[in-house]
């Protein structure tokens, strides 16, 4: 073991062996991994081993689906058997409405191009798995590559293949202490010290504390999971094939063929957390007594769904323990405010989503960005907040007991809440307000009129499609008012903010006391931001976006700060209000002295009766708006003074359901749909946006080149869809004839227009206006055209008024 690296590999399972094999397959082979024990201890020694590419987020689908195909040639590299069994699998849905989900995400697999799934009746379900019962069954999903592998031997394949690519590792190497330097980290451990310029905290169990050796809280917490093993069972022993993998979500098991028997997994509704401070150090292989009591229901379930077992014997039990953060998806990338420091744990699914992982992480280090739209993993979507032992415990258990409890997309889930309230929130719950979470914020969706209304959960439209209804169509028409502290701000100042900000961007600069939607890149041309850039004229400038990416871009905005910039994220000092509609400015200007001669995109200083705000004259939804921020302080007495002065003019409260819809109506796309980091401008037309001539920025060079290099293969167009009872809502697949031509980035219902809508990125050949297309909205065809942008107000005339 040498004294200096470049990269240290802090953990030896799988997902650590696969960030080693990958950094020396794209040239970095000055790495080690270090673990404390053996390969494969902690975790990756029990787990299951299942392996399958699906997936209800379709970029974490997309990572599977590389995993996949990697492990036959990491075994062929390596020289390591993987014992890899591609089985096939079915997934199966015991509810109407788990038959309707199942039905809609085989749509969407297919538009993220995983193509080997069919949807099955419960007999053809049964003839690939003949030992199943398919008692409840009312349909599934049938997917080619599913299996399982020999956890063990994967990891020594990783390991292998990496080593003869020039990376070590040490086994039996326990890191000690981690201290940051000006170049990089020191690494001590129990055989001697190394220094490094980059540090993966790929632990495990462990990421706990190797996290805290460097200053860090990372939201993670282990939990206990069962599953069993039988012995032979004569129906799976007499069988001319493998049983397939399957899992069954109302029975919450998944089963796969372990030799002439069977494995059964559990995801149990009572759940456990262990060592949440992180495994004990000399934790490595041990297994926790199985604890029947807590698994009674759904192992009963287990027994029923496969009689088969229920005359055989167990040979044995597993109960160990898996990784978990909030959400269930891995922490991956460099960490805020830690240089060199990459985060590479809470990978639950390790064997199934570690090829991936590894693959983005060392992308993401070696080019300073990885190929996939990562954002779903990405270490950053989490902040400060989520340190909070008791938020880690209720979030990490909420989605461990909901594994495979159907979801809807319409559906507010408790634990962590409600956590950051802006000031107004019981003012706003009285009023009506039911609430949704952006980040660590209770964010308003709508205003019910009556205190015992309840929405009911469905994958179609809700109850509260009128409701949204009224509020949108009350904000065409005359005001309406919505709490805009769900907006991110930073502020940047200091003698060299305006060259900082000309660099960073790829906008032109607004001249003072304007505003303009400000274009951000990466080196390599894709998008980094939506953002909109404000110039106060004194100095000072802020760039607002969406609250949920605050930590993701103060991490962007620090790793290129320069020399006489300072910016601070001002999300826990600012907040407002927004007035959208065509009675806004006389609800404005009866509070303000002055006469309202903002123009469109103005920004300035006003008090505001009391209140001293700062207003911006723009609005997401297009139409004449204007958004008043103040102090944290102030938003009560705000929110009141507006509610006063509105009365006469109609004023109502409105929720983001409704500016969804509005801003749809307008085709004004958002981040997470429209935008992300894996387009460019060129396919989402924020190209437009561009200023070609102002000199130098990051991104400049690859935007000329899309720009100069013809048009992209897809480009985002407006959808009219003849829907019934549901919307699109992203990712659905659109066909031209059976011609798959791309896929919705996002959908709803326009109310003021009385269509259903959605935005699409398709093939180019597809964008002319009026072209014939189809959608599958929740797994039912419908008829679609491409319509002309901005079906209401096409010439903008609203907002400008």
């Amino acid at each position: 073991m040498k004294s200096q690296y470049r990269v240290v590999v802090i953990g030896g399972g799988v997902v650590g062996s696969s960030v080693l094999y990958h950094l020396a397959k794209f040239g970095w082979t000055d790495v080690v991994m270090l673990e404390r024990r053996r390969l494969a201890s902690g975790s990756s020694w029990h787990a299951a081993g299942g392996i399958h590419a699906l997936n209800a987020d379709p970029n974490m689908a997309a990572l599977q689906a590389y995993t996949i195909d990697l492990l036959s040639e990491i075994e062929k590299e390596s020289g390591q058997n993987i014992g890899l069994h591609m089985t096939g699998g079915l997934t199966l849905a015991g509810t109407p409405e788990r038959w309707e989900w199942l039905q809609a995400n085989y749509r969407v697999f297919q538009s993220i191009g995983i193509d080997d799934c069919e949807l099955m009746t419960p007999k053809q379900a049964q003839e690939r798995c003949p030992i199943m019962s398919t008692d409840g069954v009312l349909g599934a999903m049938w997917a080619d590559r599913e299996g399982y592998i020999d956890t063990t031997g994967t990891v020594q394949a990783y390991a292998t293949a990496a080593k003869k690519r020039g990376a070590e590792y040490y086994e039996e190497t326990k890191v000690e202490r981690l201290t940051q330097t000006a170049d990089g980290w020191e690494v001590v451990t129990d055989k001697g010290t190394i220094t490094c310029e980059h540090v993966v905290n790929a632990a495990g169990l462990w990421a706990k504390q190797v996290g805290r050796m460097a200053g860090i809280e990372l939201p993670v917490s282990p939990l206990k999971h069962h599953y069993l093993i039988t012995d032979t069972v004569p129906e799976v022993a007499a069988a001319d094939f493998e049983m397939p993998m399957t899992v069954d979500l109302e029975g919450f098991t998944y089963m796969r063929q372990d030799q002439k028997g069977i494995l059964v997994g559990i995801y149990e509704i009572e759940h456990e957390h262990w060592a949440m401070d992180g495994a004990p150090w000399g934790y490595g292989e041990e297994l926790f007594q199985e604890q029947l009591d807590r698994i009674e229901n759904e192992l009963t379930l287990g027994f029923e769904r496969y009689p088969a077992i229920q005359d055989v014997g167990i040979k044995n039990w597993v109960n160990g323990a898996f990784t978990f953060s909030p959400d269930g998806n891995p922490l991956v990338g460099p960490v805020p405010g830690k240089r060199g420091y990459w985060s590479a744990c809470a990978v639950m699914a390790g064997f199934l989503q570690g090829g991936g992982v590894g693959k983005s992480l060392a992308e993401w280090m070696i080019h300073g960005e990885p190929e996939a739209d990562v954002w779903s993993m990405d270490v950053a979507r989490y902040g400060k907040f989520a340190e909070n032992r008791q938020y880690i415990k209720e979030t990490t258990g909420q989605f461990y007991s909901r594994r495979f409890v159907m979801s809807y997309p319409n559906e507010q889930l408790p634990a962590g809440r409600p956590l950051k309230m802006a000031p107004a929130h019981d003012a706003m719950t009285q009023a009506g307000c039911r609430w949704g979470v952006s980040w660590d914020l209770e964010t308003p969706l709508y205003f019910a009129p009556a205190t015992d209304f309840e929405e009911n959960l469905t994958l179609k439209r809700s109850n509260a499609h009128d409701i949204v209804g009224a509020e949108c169509r009350n904000a065409r028409e005359n005001v309406g008012m919505v709490d805009i502290t769900g907006f991110s701000r930073y502020e940047i100042s200091g003698p060299n903010a305006e060259k900082w900000l000309n660099k960073l961007l790829a906008t032109k600069l607004p001249t003072p006391g304007r505003a303009r939607l400000a274009v951000m890149l990466s080196p390599e041309g894709r998008l980094k931001g939506d953002l909109t850039l404000l110039n106060w004229g004194d100095g000072t400038w802020w760039l607002m976006g969406s609250y949920y990416l605050r930590s993701w871009h103060m991490r962007w905005f620090n790793d290129h700060l320069e020399d006489g910039v300072e910016i601070r994220d001002l999300g826990e000092e600012l907040c407002g209000f927004g007035l959208t509609g065509p009675n806004s400015r006389k609800v404005l200007q009866k509070l303000v002295n002055d006469e309202i001669t903002l123009p469109f995109m103005g920004c300035t200083k006003a008090d505001v009766g009391l209140v001293s705000a700062r207003i911006a004259r723009m609005s997401v939804a297009g139409e004449l708006g204007f958004e008043i921020n103040c102090r944290m302080g102030d938003h009560v007495k705000l929110r009141r003074i507006l509610l006063e002065a509105g009365a006469e003019f109609g004023m109502q409260e409105y929720g983001f359901n409704a500016m969804l819809s509005l801003r749809l109506e307008k085709s004004f796309g958002i981040w997470s749909a429209e935008f992300t980091q894996d387009r460019t401008p060129g396919m989402t037309g924020m190209d437009r946006w561009i200023a070609w001539d102002k000199g130098d920025f990051i991104g400049r060079e690859a935007a000329l080149a899309e720009r100069d290099g013809g048009w992209p293969a897809k480009c985002l167009v407006t959808l009219e869809i003849d829907a019934y009872d549901a919307d699109a809502s992203g990712y659905e697949p659109v066909w031209s004839g059976d011609e798959l031509v791309g896929f919705v980035t996002s959908g709803g219902y326009g109310h003021t227009v009385n269509k259903s809508i959605a935005m699409a990125l398709v093939n180019v050949d597809q964008t002319a206006e009026g072209t014939p297309l189809k959608v599958h909205v929740v797994g039912k065809e419908r008829a679609a055209k491409v319509i002309a942008s901005s079906p209401y107000d096409p010439t903008g005339q609203a907002m400008r008024g």
